[in-house]
C-alpha cells in the first residue's frame, strides 16, 4: 500500500460535483475553504493485499453476526438504547430480518494485519465518492489499471435479492431534511438509484414525512400509500426515541426496514468489546473493553453511539486528547489505542465496504491528527493490475 502523487484534473469539481459529490467543500469560521475530495494524490494497493483485505473484511462480518447475537442475550447490558429497543433489536434478529450493507473502519500500513476500529453497519455514508466519484477518476486519470470497487453492482444485485425475496415492488426511501450538507441525500438518492436500477419502483420522502395510520397499523407516505419496504438514513438508536419509533416496537413487521433494528447490535461501539470477548487475541482486533478501560493503559474511549469522531479520548504516551461532541451519556467502549499509518503526515482510514456479507470495495479517508473527524478528506484508490473487461454499469451516476 502506497500514497503515490497525482495532478488533479483541472474540471475535477465539476465532475465531481456533476456526480453527485454536493458536498466537498467545508468553509470554516474564518472563511477558510476545506476540500473533502482530493485527488493529488491516490492509494495504490497490490493484488495480494487487496485479496488478504477482502478475505479480513469478510471474516470480520461473520465474527460480527456472532456478536451481535451475544449481545441480543443482554450480557452486555441494554448498549445505552435501553430494553424496548433491545427487544425490538433482538426480535428482528432471532426473525432475520435483511440487511444490506455496512462499511469497517481499518487501520492498515501494507505490512502488518489490519486493525478494526469500528464497524459502521446501520447508516453509513461515503457511498457516493466510494462507489461512483472514484470509479470515474479512474477512468480518467489510470483506466489501464483495476481499482477496489464492485460496490455499485453489488448494491444493484443485493437489492434485486431483496425484492426477490420479499415479494414486494415499491421502496421508500427516506432521509432527514434537516441535514443542509446534502450528503445524507445524495447518499439516500444513489441508494434510491442503484434499488430502482434493481427493478424496484422508488418514492423518496422526508423521515419527518412519514405518518401512521391508527386503522391499519400502516405507515403512509404523503399520499397515504402504505409503506411496504422502506431504507431509512437514520439511526435507529434515534429513531427509537421518535414517536414512530413506538409504532416500530409494537409493530415490527409493519415494514420491511433497511436497515433492519437488530443493526443496533452491529452500529454500537459495545461491538467492538463484544468481539473482543469472543475472539481474544484475534490478529485483526484490538483489546476492547465496555464501561472501563481494564487491563489496558494506552486507550481510545469511544461513545457507543459516536460519529465522526465526535467526543473520542485518547489516553496514551505523551497524548492526552479529549474531542468535543454530543455523545457519551449512553456509555463507553475502551479500546487499545493503535495510531493511524502515517503516510507522510496522513493518517489513513481504510472504509472496507461490504454488501450481503461480501467484501466490494474501499474509499480511503485521512486526516492529519490522530482521530478521522468531519474535516478527513477522502482519495482515490488505484489495484497494481490490469482494469478488467468493462461491465455497462460498473460506476453508473445518478440518473
Amino acid at each position: 500500500m502506497e500514497r503515490i502523487r497525482s495532478t488533479p484534473r483541472p474540471d475535477w469539481r465539476e465532475k465531481t460535483e456533476a456526480q453527485g459529490l454536493i458536498y466537498s467543500t467545508t468553509v470554516m469560521d474564518d472563511g477558510t475553504a476545506l476540500e473533502y475530495w482530493h485527488e493529488d494524490a491516490y492509494y495504490l494497493f497490490t493484488m495480494p493485499e487487496v485479496e488478504t483485505l477482502e478475505a479480513v473484511t469478510e471474516d470480520l462480518h461473520r465474527m460480527s453476526l456472532e456478536a451481535a447475537r451475544f449481545l441480543a442475550t443482554g450480557a452486555m447490558g441494554d448498549l445505552g438504547i435501553g430494553p424496548a429497543a433491545m427487544e425490538l433489536a433482538r426480535y428482528s434478529l432471532q426473525s432475520q430480518d435483511p440487511a444490506l450493507y455496512g462499511r469497517f473502519d481499518l487501520a492498515y500500513d501494507g505490512t502488518g494485519p489490519a486493525k478494526l476500529l469500528e464497524y459502521n453497519a446501520d447508516t453509513p455514508t461515503g457511498l457516493v465518492e466510494a462507489a461512483i466519484c472514484q470509479w470515474y477518476w479512474l477512468q480518467d486519470v489510470v483506466p489501464a489499471n483495476d481499482q477496489w470497487n464492485g460496490i455499485h453492482e453489488s448494491l444493484v444485485a443485493a437489492w434485486g435479492r431483496r425484492r426477490a425475496e420479499t415479494g414486494l415492488s415499491r421502496l421508500h426511501v427516506a432521509h432527514v431534511g434537516e441535514e443542509d450538507t446534502g450528503e445524507d441525500w445524495m447518499n439516500a438518492a444513489y441508494l434510491l438509484d442503484t434499488a430502482q436500477q434493481a427493478g424496484w419502483e422508488t418514492q423518496g420522502i422526508n423521515l419527518a414525512d412519514i405518518g401512521w395510520d391508527r386503522d391499519t397499523h400502516r405507515f403512509v407516505d404523503l399520499d397515504e400509500r402504505p409503506i411496504e419496504a422502506i431504507f431509512k438514513l437514520y439511526p435507529w438508536e434515534l429513531a427509537m426515541a421518535d414517536p414512530f419509533g413506538m409504532h416500530v416496537q409494537d409493530h415490527p413487521h409493519a415494514a420491511v426496514w433497511f436497515e433492519p433494528p437488530w443493526k443496533m447490535f452491529l452500529s454500537t461501539k459495545a461491538l467492538l468489546a463484544a468481539l473482543w470477548h469472543l475472539y481474544p487475541g484475534h490478529e485483526n482486533l484490538l483489546p476492547a473493553y465496555l464501561g472501563q478501560a481494564g487491563p489496558l493503559t494506552e486507550w481510545v474511549a469511544k461513545p457507543l453511539h459516536g460519529r465522526e469522531g465526535e467526543n473520542i479520548v485518547i489516553h496514551a504516551e505523551g497524548i492526552d486528547l479529549v474531542q468535543p461532541g454530543h455523545y457519551g451519556a449512553e456509555g463507553w467502549c475502551y479500546q487499545a489505542f493503535h495510531p493511524l499509518p502515517d503516510f507522510g503526515g496522513n493518517r489513513a482510514v481504510l472504509g472496507a465496504w461490504v454488501v450481503d456479507g461480501e467484501s466490494v470495495g474501499v474509499g480511503v479517508r485521512e486526516s492529519d491528527g490522530l482521530v478521522t473527524d468531519y474535516f478527513a478528506r477522502f482519495l482515490p484508490n488505484v489495484i497494481d493490475a490490469p482494469a478488467p473487461a468493462p461491465t455497462p454499469t460498473a460506476g453508473q451516476a445518478i440518473r
